[in-house]
């Protein structure tokens, strides 16, 4: 039949969906590697592709207890994982949560997904920060609410900037997200900064959103606590996962806690059940590791202590991308990721995917321009810091000597 008979259009709110860390830059990273061409992939954080490896505790369980994830489990998780993770979550200091609070998802992305659809209206605004992971904006904008970003500030440790978050406030705002520890910057947001951004939520009667999947990979000695600990008595959404901490992102583990007045819980568990019905259950061989998982804290805590891989792998990267001119970044304290800033001016960039893909094609490196973490200055990009130390620090070196004459077109 004529080809014109099959003119489905797509749907228009797709337009605005964006994931860079798969987008053009990384399918011309694929498409290079295929021809043979050596390619450094620093677009996403997977640690097992680097030669992490799961933790014994995890391969142990895993492996002595594949015959009960055969069947469907719970819609809500299976009721053992569901109380490890509430315990989880009152050791962090959250109150008066059961293990009812609790969903568990395919990775924070579904739980995501979930949050977004059952919450948000058409109309209504969600303030996220910037920059931020794109999965917040873009499952707001699937669910027909408008994301409005406020701004990390980069000369203050990439903190949220109150100022900013009031000024944005309307009338159709229905809820704060805060993702801490931060991605794509790595930041470790201070008690007091939670305050006042929790307060200002209380003062419009919001909602908050926590994402808060790396707060078991800080160094450098900082505390982190949680929102939903720091005031008990607001409505508060937190999620996490395992998928970083204990090197499973494959397994899709992921979770949220309901916490604050008992109207707010039993909205949010009621909604969200309905959705978690649809597909049934989540991954049951991810939630048979999730009591182990929560109890071995040592095997996440090596990684991030000086010798550890991840301490070790983040230090190499800024002392080689300190001599870099033209290159300048605020050091993560959380996480593996850097989000260093590009002197536009020296370099004459104006477009950040250009530039990404320019570093692609002349070096073999792949990361991901800041525009896809809804950064709105095309001046900075987000590193990967998993491979071994030696050879990010190679990177570094080989993205320095590229930049002694680049200028963008």
């Amino acid at each position: 039949m004529e080809e014109e008979l099959y003119d489905v259009s797509m749907a228009s709110r797709m337009e605005t969906i964006h994931s860079d860390i798969r987008g053009p830059v990384y399918l011309e990273a694929n498409r290079m590697a295929e021809e043979g061409i050596l390619v450094l992939k620093l677009n996403t954080g997977n640690p097992g592709a680097f030669g992490f490896k799961m933790p014994k505790s995890v391969r142990e369980v895993l492996m002595s207890s594949l015959e009960r994830a055969v069947p469907y489990c719970d819609v809500k998780g299976m009721p053992e994982a569901r109380r490890a993770i509430c315990d989880y979550h009152i050791r962090r200091g959250l109150q008066r949560v059961s293990p009812d609070d609790i969903f568990i998802g395919n990775g924070v992305s579904e739980i995501a997904t979930m949050i977004a659809t059952a919450m948000f209206s058409p109309g209504d605004e969600v303030l996220i920060p910037a920059p931020s992971y794109s999965l917040w904006t873009n499952v707001t904008i699937i669910a027909g609410a408008k994301p409005v970003l406020y701004i990390c500030d980069e000369q203050n440790a990439w903190y949220p900037d109150v100022a900013d978050i009031r000024a944005k406030i309307t009338p159709k705002t229905k809820a704060i997200l805060l993702i801490n520890p931060n991605n794509p910057t790595g930041a470790v947001y201070p008690d007091g900064l939670q305050r006042e951004i929790l307060a200002l939520a209380a003062e419009h009667h919001l909602a908050v959103i926590a994402d808060e999947i790396y707060d078991r990979l800080v160094m450098d000695g900082l505390p982190h606590n949680s929102a939903a600990a720091l005031e008990p008595d607001m409505p508060i959404i937190t999620c996490n996962g395992l998928s970083k901490s204990h090197i499973i992102c494959g397994f899709r583990c992921g979770w949220m806690c309901v916490s604050g007045p008992e109207r707010f819980k039993k909205d949010v568990t009621e909604t969200v059940h309905k959705l978690a019905s649809m597909r049934l259950c989540g991954n049951a061989l991810t939630q048979l590791v999730i009591p182990a998982a929560l109890a071995d804290e040592d095997s996440t805590r090596a990684m991030l202590v000086p010798g550890g891989r991840l301490y070790e792998q983040r230090e190499a990267t800024c002392a080689a991308l300190e001599k870099i001119p033209g290159i300048s970044f605020v050091k993560n304290h959380a996480a593996f990721y850097l989000f260093p800033k590009i002197d536009t001016e020296k370099f004459n960039i104006t477009d950040d995917r250009q530039f990404a893909m320019d570093v692609l094609h002349g070096t073999g490196v792949l990361f991901v321009p800041g525009s896809g973490f809804d950064w709105p200055k095309p001046d900075h990009f987000r590193l990967v810091m998993l491979p071994h130390a030696q050879t990010l620090r190679r990177a570094m070196e080989d993205i320095g000597r590229f930049l002694e004459s680049y200028r963008q077109n």
